[in-house]
């Protein structure tokens, strides 16, 4: 079973190193500060000066982080980014700004042509659940992004991290935004444990607000630091340890880096699934600008059971309008 982060802020630093008692612990990266009493207010606030300070030094310059940058992009870039890479969001992300510089802008178009402008993004629902998110942004919140946190959640296809990364990175609040980096980052340096759980636990989340900076300005800067660190150092394989600014205050590291012990853990399949078969229709149909008929989408896959299964899961889905007898389309 893995450990869950039910210790944390406490465990900063406390576990302690492997080996006979009073080993050593891994020696600190050049810069990395070095750990506090374990437990203190003071490891916590090492923490963040550590963390911080590492941002401001290797933080990212992306366009949803620009100075003055509206919180549509932020919620749009928000969008893009679940369980997808930001080389592959940047191009996407600058597109789809360029053509819907606001909700309205968006909420004036059909469905079908944010499905299209999504391309090969990956999980194209998010693209509906986005374009849902902007018409009731305009309807209900005159075209701007509402910057309460219960509203945010009230938004079609808006979820408790999405509402807390926007309410954190665009509004500048006190949020606990809980991505997968961060889960890594803290079951390492506060849990001592190689991965977290494999979904997030409400021991997670009582960590992460406990570990939030007391004003609102930092705790945004920490949530987006933390996250980055998770990103470019504490990744999930080949983490950069050596060079990490957390290296003598993670407890992982004082406890020798324990290996995982969880269930275990799969990488996503995709060659030969239902996913690949939707992706190739939804191919076709964006590239098509209009309604494409049945044969042109059953020469995309060879095996007619699964072709027909992943065509009926993107009609149930919102995705594909069946228009008449053997004709589809994207929603409209």
């Amino acid at each position: 079973m893995v450990a869950d982060i039910s210790a944390a802020p406490a465990a900063l630093t406390a576990a302690a190193p492997s080996g006979a008692p009073g080993s050593a612990a891994p020696a600190a990266a050049s810069g990395s500060a070095a750990p506090a009493t374990p437990g203190s207010a003071a490891a916590t606030a090492l923490l963040h000066t550590t963390v911080l300070d590492w941002y401001a030094e290797n933080a990212r310059d992306l366009p949803w982080r620009s100075p003055g940058v509206s919180p549509w992009a932020v919620m749009v870039s928000e969008f893009m980014l679940q369980q997808t890479p930001v080389k592959r969001v940047l191009p996407a992300y600058r597109a789809w700004m360029e053509r819907w510089p606001s909700p309205a802008d968006l909420a004036a178009d059909a469905p079908g042509e944010a499905v299209r402008m999504w391309g090969r993004l990956g999980y194209p629902r998010r693209a509906l659940r986005l374009h849902a998110a902007a018409v009731a942004i305009t309807e209900e919140h005159g075209g701007v992004v509402p910057d309460d946190h219960a509203a945010l959640l009230d938004l079609p296809g808006v979820g408790e991290y999405t509402a807390a990364a926007v309410a954190s990175f665009a509004f500048r609040q006190r949020h606990a935004v809980l991505d997968t980096n961060v889960r890594r980052v803290f079951a390492r340096a506060v849990s001592g444990v190689e991965y977290p759980a494999q979904a997030t636990t409400a021991a997670e989340r009582r960590t992460a607000v406990e570990l939030l900076p007391t004003t609102a300005e930092t705790a945004a800067t920490w949530a987006v630091a933390v996250m980055e660190l998770g990103a470019l150092v504490c990744t999930a394989r080949g983490p950069e340890c050596a060079g990490c600014p957390l290296l003598a205050q993670c407890a992982w590291q004082r406890a020798g880096r324990p290996p995982y012990q969880g269930p275990a853990r799969r990488g996503q399949s995709y060659e030969g699934t239902d996913r690949q078969v939707r992706g190739k229709l939804l191919a076709v149909l964006r590239e098509a600008h209009g309604e494409v008929e049945q044969a042109r989408l059953d020469e995309v896959w060879h095996e007619p059971v699964q072709r027909a299964r992943a065509l009926d899961g993107l009609v149930a889905d919102g995705l594909v309008e069946p228009v008449g007898p053997g004709l589809y389309r994207l929603p409209t």
